[in-house]
């Protein structure tokens, strides 16, 4: 596929689920994978901080080939080289990462994701190339170590009126508080635990898919 198409799919995304194995309530990245498949999830990020280059690059490509299989969107975290390596649809960068420019030069056809914790960074993140922004946390989570300031569902409000481009929301967003950052404007989630610690994972995307649905048409 080629960028356009691959942003195409992307307007397609709901769920967003991202991977993290010790997060995963003792099941593997490849048996939570099969699992959001089986849900219907549009997109999936393959995100593990704790593995080595090759054992890293041995899962993308498994993914990779159950991905393209299902026509899903597979995106890598952090890894560009990763990335290119096995084909997938694009990667997720965040503050510390790759600079989009220097990422859009080396794969001009793959969908670039931000990170972004501000309306300030939003923005810079947009007219920088990004293809989609996350904005987060919203709410405090244990996903991601030494973050004490959360955005809260106002930024959701407040920065989808401002980006062109799609955005996703993250961080500490589970059943509970969903339809805060629902009726804030958001209709991309994407969520670590929320998924991988559900005790029936294709069941819950597939519930949280339905309750993104009904905001989106109400």
């Amino acid at each position: 596929m080629n960028r356009d198409e691959r942003k195409a799919l992307f307007q397609e995304v709901d769920v967003y689920p991202v991977t993290c194995q010790r997060l995963s309530a003792g099941r593997t990245n490849r048996e939570v994978l099969e699992e959001v498949l089986r849900g219907g999830a549009k997109i999936v990020q393959l995100r593990e901080k704790e593995l080595s280059t090759l054992e890293f690059y041995r899962m993308a490509l498994e993914f990779r080939e159950r991905t393209a299989a299902a026509g899903v969107l597979l995106l890598i975290n952090d890894r560009l080289d990763i990335a290119l390596a096995v084909e997938a649809d694009g990667v997720h960068l965040g503050l510390e990462d790759l600079p989009l420019a220097v990422a859009r030069r080396l794969a001009p056809e793959m969908l670039l994701g931000a990170s972004t914790h501000s309306i300030e960074e939003a923005l810079e993140a947009q007219e920088n190339g990004a293809d989609y922004i996350n904005v987060g946390p919203i709410f405090p989570t244990g996903t991601k170590e030494g973050i004490k300031k959360f955005l809260g569902p106002r930024a959701v409000t407040e920065i989808g009126a401002r980006v062109r481009v799609p955005f996703t929301v993250m961080g500490g967003i589970n059943e509970s508080n969903l339809d805060q950052v629902l009726s804030a404007g958001a209709r991309r989630v994407a969520m670590v635990t929320a998924i991988t610690q559900a005790p029936d994972i294709a069941e819950r995307v597939r519930s949280l898919r339905r309750r993104i649905a009904a905001h989106a048409t109400g």
